[in-house]
């Protein structure tokens, strides 16, 4: 070990430093693998970093797009319910306005049927109440005969005679009951 001491203090060579030849050839080896990497991997670095770089812009573009796709379709669904809305209500008020309508017509027609059927009730009655009337008074004019009968003794056989007598009776019967309407 002593005569490797003794070569290392000859030559006067620091430890730390190495041989010329070393460094020329780590330098030749760095420069191929500088120029490898220049030539081939640093340009398909690059090539892929802009690729990203244009997929990373593309679909910030596109998600603008489909934002603005998707804020332009709010938009339109935003107006399409008020229209909806509007029409909604349009339909409700038209249906109440018919509804009215209907309301109005029927109380109409009811209001008719009612007068028609009061007036066909009235028409009846007087009807009813004129046949009364004839059948009191064909009642009236035979008692009013019997009674004639019975009180002058005689018959009164003729028709005619009775027809005037009776139509006479009941004319006063008649003045009779104007007058007490009348207040006489």
């Amino acid at each position: 070990m002593d005569a490797s001491i003794a070569i290392l203090a000859a030559e006067e060579q620091n430890p730390l430093v190495p041989a010329v030849y070393d460094i020329v050839w780590s330098i030749v080896a760095l420069s191929i693998v500088g120029l490898v990497f220049w030539k081939f991997v640093i340009p398909k670095f690059r090539d892929v970093l802009e690729r990203r770089t244009e997929e990373i812009e593309g679909g910030i573009k596109r998600a603008e797009e489909l934002q603005a796709e998707a804020k332009h379709a709010l938009e339109q669904y935003r107006a399409q319910l008020a229209e909806s809305r509007a029409e909604a209500a349009k339909i409700r008020e038209e249906a109440r306005n018919q509804g009215q309508q209907i309301i109005d017509e029927m109380k109409v027609q009811a209001q008719t049927e009612s007068e028609r059927i009061v007036a066909n009730g009235q028409t009846q009655l007087e009807a009813h109440r004129q046949h009364i009337v004839a059948d009191l008074r064909t009642d009236l004019g035979r008692t009013a005969v019997d009674l004639a009968e019975k009180i002058i003794g005689d018959s009164v056989a003729d028709d005619a005679k009775r027809a005037a007598t009776v139509d006479r009776f009941l004319s006063e019967l008649d003045a009779i009951g104007a007058d007490s309407a009348t207040g006489k």
